[in-house]
């Protein structure tokens, strides 16, 4: 299953909605930094529920696609923020 970095940067109006919907799919990284595995539904479903909040000249998400979480070598420095688990 493919493996997603998703980043944002949203007009502060729209900030709230858009850590609810990534939470959603992904798991809470760092501010506006969202990674996790997702089929292609429910990727295809994240992009159309983005497309519909973002107000293209001012906002921006950027997804990064890689074929397995086993192809990323992460290394945090400092606090780790966030929680890997989507689960609470």
């Amino acid at each position: 299953m493919p493996y997603y970095l998703a980043v944002y940067d949203m007009n502060q109006q729209r900030v709230g909605k858009a850590l609810k919907l990534f939470r959603r799919y992904l798991n809470w990284v760092q501010n506006s930094v969202f990674e996790g595995e997702l089929t292609y539904a429910q990727y295809e479903c994240l992009k159309a529920e983005v497309k519909e909040l973002i107000e293209p000249g001012e906002d921006s998400v950027i997804f990064y696609e890689l074929r397995d979480e086993r192809y990323a070598a992460r290394t945090v420095m400092g606090e780790e923020r966030g929680n890997r688990s989507r689960f609470l």
